[in-house]
């Protein structure tokens, strides 16, 4: 009897400290994928950028993190997320570097920025990862802790600009590069696989396309798409926003950034804590109802600090409970060994809901010098996606 509890203790306090190795790794990708936002300002002065031009520069990081995590996922279930941590780590700091040569070209900062994205597809390897460390019932915890590595986007936008300032904008990226190899050494060295995981020799392709067969991965990815993607648009955008719209100097407008990234990675753990005791669809009406109502109040232009400030905070909380419980929900709907390749392609669909409204953002200010319609846009999907999901999930318990 007490070998039996000591090996529950032993097996919890393992499965602790993979978790926060995973949690570590992923935030420092994160800050890593979030590099070149919270700079918009001076990359749009220095270079001349129209808004149009900013907010594609500011999403393109987006698109190979939120692609990539299609195979990253599926390689993630046969290779592993030790050896998964360790590549993309080690990856990152090739673009990380070369972003930071290209401070004076607009062309260079896409190319380098668009390999940049190598970095966010870390998500698709944390949850199989994590997911391996705990039972189902506590899958939503694990999920929602892993989760608050999405505030490396708060550390970049916070802690970026002000680097940038002390070091020099080189400097910054060159630390950064250090950082990721002494993560990539610490994942190999430290972090170990869960030991009911095993690796998945079947062909890749024919496993993600029996993931994409699965109404539950569809279905998982529409929702992802709104709050996560919500997320990355307002940590890359947002400083963007707040500097055109509300005229904040570069680093204030980071602050503010950094506070509404810190609110949605407080929230996720919650979402998932949440999702465990009233059920991951609830906790996602809470997040779709919410982002609705407060993306409203966005639209109307309300004064800075209040309450649009509040109303940032608010979406962010909403956001954020979204991002727990929707992979709690992936949890109750998709066997454990499909869980890597059905994340890659819920992850990459979360990605790109994040790449398209920062250009969205960008071409509605141009053209009208504001950003209603943006808003008005966000609540009316939010709307939508709440009322589809008191119907498709209604016998989810």
């Amino acid at each position: 009897m007490r070998s039996d509890v000591g090996e529950r203790v032993s097996r919890t306090g393992t499965a602790g400290a993979n978790l926060a190795l995973a949690t570590g790794a992923f935030a420092l990708t994160f800050w890593a994928w979030n590099l070149i936002g919270p700079l918009s300002r001076t990359y749009s002065e220095n270079l001349g950028l129209s808004p149009t031009q900013t907010s594609i520069l500011v999403a393109f990081p987006v698109l190979v993190g939120s692609l990539g995590r299609i195979p990253v996922g599926t390689l993630t279930d046969r290779y592993g997320g030790r050896l998964m941590f360790t590549v993309v780590c080690f990856l990152s700091i090739v673009p990380t570097f070369l972003v930071g040569l290209s401070a004076q070209s607009f062309g260079m900062l896409l190319l380098w920025g668009f390999f940049l994205g190598v970095a966010g597809t870390s998500f698709a390897i944390g949850i199989p990862f994590v997911n391996g460390w705990y039972e189902a019932h506590r899958r939503g915890f694990a999920t929602g802790v892993f989760g608050a590595g999405m505030g490396g986007t708060a550390l970049s936008a916070f802690l970026t600009p002000r680097l940038v300032e002390a070091l020099g904008l080189f400097a910054t990226h060159l630390l950064m590069c250090a950082a990721l190899a002494v993560m990539g050494v610490v994942m190999w060295c430290f972090a170990r696989d869960a030991p009911a995981w095993t690796p998945q020799t079947a062909p890749a392709l024919p496993r993600m396309r029996e993931a994409m067969r699965l109404k539950a991965t569809w279905q998982a990815a529409g929702l992802y798409a709104l709050v996560f993607g919500g997320f990355v648009a307002f940590s890359t955008y947002l400083p963007t926003l707040l500097t055109t719209a509300y005229d904040y100097a570069q680093t204030d407008a980071g602050m503010r950034t950094a506070g509404f990234a810190v609110a949605a990675v407080i929230a996720r753990p919650v979402g998932g804590i949440l999702s465990d005791r009233i059920g991951p669809v609830r906790v996602c009406l809470i997040s779709f109802f919410g982002t609705c109502a407060f993306a409203v109040v966005l639209a109307l232009h309300p004064p800075a600090e209040f309450p649009a400030g509040f109303a940032f905070v608010l979406i962010a909380l909403s956001l954020g409970l979204g991002t727990g419980a929707v992979f709690a929900l992936v949890a109750k709907l998709v066997e454990p060994t499909r869980v890597g390749t059905v994340t890659g392609l819920v992850g990459a669909a979360g990605g790109l809901g994040g790449y398209f409204p920062p250009l969205l953002m960008g071409v509605v200010y141009q053209a009208t010098g504001a950003y209603t319609l943006g808003f008005v846009l966000l609540a009316m999907v939010a709307l939508l996606v709440a009322l589809y999901t008191t119907r498709a999930f209604r016998d989810v318990r």
